[in-house]
């Protein structure tokens, strides 16, 4: 897949941390120290431009840790990089915690996920297939 990548000697290719590992590390990119304070959104920049091949997207994901020691996480919770879109990747954070949140240029901020997808053409009919669990929905199969 190509990657550009700005300020390249200072900003590593996203990577795997472990040989199980679904997402890579995407790293902030920013000049200036940002802060985010509580409940407070920003756009951190990650210096990153992909190609994404059709048939593929991107999907931007909160790292754990930063959520549950921090209450970072993502705006939108996953976003989607569709294969067409050229812009840098800039990720959209909240901070959820009691505390202000503090990124430095090179912190690891969210985890990007190269996933396949499948288009569909939508068939329109008067009714769809009954199943057991029928119209029964947000919480009706138990606790």
């Amino acid at each position: 897949m190509k990657i550009k990548i700005v300020n390249q000697s200072q900003n590593p290719l996203p990577e795997y941390k472990t040989l199980g590992a679904s997402g890579m590390d995407l790293l902030s990119n920013n000049e200036e120290v940002i802060t985010i304070a509580p409940m407070e959104r920003q756009l951190v920049p990650t210096g990153i431009f992909v190609e994404i091949p059709l048939g593929y997207e991107g999907q931007v994901r909160a790292r754990s840790g930063l959520s549950i020691k921090n209450g970072i996480t993502l705006v939108n919770c996953v976003g989607t990089i569709d294969s067409d879109y050229r812009g840098e990747l800039k990720i959209p954070i909240i901070n959820l915690g009691n505390e202000p949140f503090t990124i430095n240029k090179g912190d690891r901020v969210a985890q990007l996920i190269i996933a396949k997808y499948e288009r569909i053409d939508w068939e329109t009919v008067e009714n769809v297939e009954d199943t057991h669990r029928g119209t029964g929905g947000f919480g009706s199969t138990g606790v």
